[in-house]
């Protein structure tokens, strides 16, 4: 994919430093958590701390700082949540009823690693342990349940859930553009929006600042999807650390199969020029943000 917008020399660096801080507090949690059933906990241990972007967790930990200056206990919290819940997202999108993908984050998934029994597990007690910590250990009610609303209703029937339904049933079938927004708001594009939304939260956002980061996540997500749909056409499976060309296989409705790489690629960039601009209110405290709207279509994996 060609180089839309050049970020600062240090920004990948960065992300990596925060996407690491990220699996730290991952780390943390699990250690400090009672008791779990093996081969259950080496399963968390081991897809939480998979070699992972942490893209949702990250952005969510710098819309906090946007807002606050700093990243604050209940923003990294809730980063952990993201985290998790995007995490068993994958274990279940990877298992043989679903995508029945053999290659997640470099590593054999986790039903190959486990066996199909312990996957569903791991995905369960990701989902389910997401919304223990955030009732356990956000530090003020209101907040917690705040958060909770965001990412269930993101994750849910009305969202993540939605999209993948959808998803299943248009394959191997004509779609529509329609369709194929449809997919993509809600598998994808609702849990960045989310993931911003909790951060604002997290920060003590206005209703408007909350309005604009909403908007913001939800542009992005779209975009980052694209480039998804782009890499999965171009890129190598090493590259991706999952199985290359698995759309085109399963007759998924993508941007390229619907749009053509050229005009995915222009969609992806206006998507990233409109998330910048939304955060114009926000001076130039945002440009971290802004570059990450451009760095997700740069990516290669």
């Amino acid at each position: 994919m060609a180089v839309i917008k050049s970020a600062h020399s240090d920004f990948n660096e960065l992300l990596r430093s925060k996407a690491q801080a990220v699996t730290y507090i991952l780390q943390r949690l699990l250690a400090e958590h009672g008791y779990i059933e093996q081969p259950l906990k080496q399963a968390l241990w081991y897809t939480l701390t998979a070699p992972g972007k942490r893209i949702r967790s990250v952005l969510l930990l710098w819309c906090c700082e946007l807002i606050s200056g700093q990243t604050n206990r209940n923003a990294e919290i809730a980063a952990a949540a993201v985290e998790m819940v995007h995490t068993y997202s994958l274990v279940h999108d990877d298992l043989p009823a679903m995508d029945n993908d053999d290659f997640r984050r470099g590593q054999p998934t986790c039903h190959k690693a486990f066996g199909e029994a312990t996957a569903i597990l791991t995905g369960d007690a990701l989902l389910t342990l997401a919304f223990e910590i955030l009732a356990k250990k956000i530090d003020e009610p209101t907040i917690a349940v705040k958060l909770i609303s965001q990412l269930a209703e993101a994750a849910g029937p009305a969202g993540m859930i939605a999209g993948q339904m959808a998803d299943l049933k248009a394959e191997k079938k004509t779609g529509s553009k329609k369709i194929l927004q449809y997919i993509h708001t809600n598998k994808t594009a609702k849990m960045f929006r989310c993931a911003a939304a909790m951060g604002a939260i997290c920060g003590g956002a206005t209703a408007r600042q909350l309005t604009c980061l909403y908007e913001y996540g939800l542009k992005i997500g779209l975009g980052f999807q694209i480039a998804d749909d782009i890499l999965d056409v171009c890129a190598s499976s090493e590259q991706l650390g999952k199985t290359a060309g698995k759309d085109q296989k399963a007759s998924k409705v993508t941007y390229p199969a619907m749009l053509g790489m050229e005009k995915s690629i222009q969609l992806a960039t206006r998507l990233a020029e409109e998330a910048a601009a939304v955060l114009k209110p926000f001076g130039p405290k945002a440009d971290m943000l802004r570059q990450l709207a451009f760095a997700l279509l740069q990516r290669s994996k």
